[in-house]
C-alpha cells in the first residue's frame, strides 16, 4: 500500500511524475553542420588529389574520391546526431540528452549553475542560431545546448538564471 512518501513524486502526493517535455535542436544546426561538411570535403578532396596526383603520378589523382565517399557516410550521420539532442526544463534542474550510439544525459540542478552564457559566432549568426553553455561548480558537469534560436536561447538563459538564483538562495 502507497503511504505517500513521495518518494519518486510530486510535492509527496504518490502520484507518478510528469514526464519530462523535451526540445528539439533548429533545423538551422543540421544545416551549418552540414555546409562545413562540404566545404572541408571540398578542400580535403582537393589536397588528396592533387598532392598526390603530382607527386606520385595521375593514378593516385584517385584518391580525390575517398573523402566525397567518406562525407557522404557523415551527411547521414549529422543528422541522427541533431535528431539526438534534445533538452527538458524540470521543476528542479535542466535534463540535456544527446547520442546516437552512446546516449548521454546530463542533469544539471538549477541550484548549482554558477553562469550562463549565450554565445553566437558568426556562422552561427548567419543561420540565426545561438549556444547556450551551463558553468557549474564542477567544471565536468558544464552542459551546452547547441542551435537554439536566439530569442530561445535568451529566454532558457533568463529562465535558468533566475531559478539559479532562487535556488541557491538557501545556501
Amino acid at each position: 500500500m502507497e503511504t505517500g512518501s513521495g518518494t519518486g513524486s510530486p510535492e509527496g502526493t504518490g502520484a507518478p511524475a510528469e514526464p519530462p517535455v523535451w526540445r528539439g535542436l533548429e533545423p538551422g544546426l543540421l544545416r551549418v553542420r552540414r555546409l562545413l561538411l562540404v566545404v572541408w570535403t571540398g578542400v580535403l578532396a582537393v589536397a588528396a588529389g592533387l598532392l598526390p596526383g603530382l607527386f606520385a603520378g595521375p593514378a593516385w589523382a584517385a584518391c580525390a574520391l575517398l573523402p566525397p565517399a567518406l562525407a557522404a557516410w557523415c551527411w547521414r550521420l549529422l543528422e541522427r546526431n541533431w535528431r539526438s539532442w534534445r533538452y527538458a526544463e524540470r521543476a528542479d534542474d535542466l535534463l540535456i540528452s544527446r547520442g546516437v550510439l552512446w546516449r548521454e544525459e546530463t542533469v544539471v540542478p538549477y541550484g548549482r549553475m554558477q553562469l550562463v552564457e549565450v554565445t553566437s559566432g558568426p556562422l552561427e549568426r548567419r543561420f540565426g542560431l545561438a549556444t547556450v553553455q551551463l558553468h557549474t561548480a564542477a567544471a565536468a558537469t558544464d552542459a551546452t545546448v547547441p542551435g537554439l534560436d536566439p530569442a530561445e536561447a535568451e529566454r532558457l538563459r533568463d529562465r535558468l538564471t533566475e531559478l539559479g538564483e532562487a535556488r541557491s538562495a538557501g545556501l
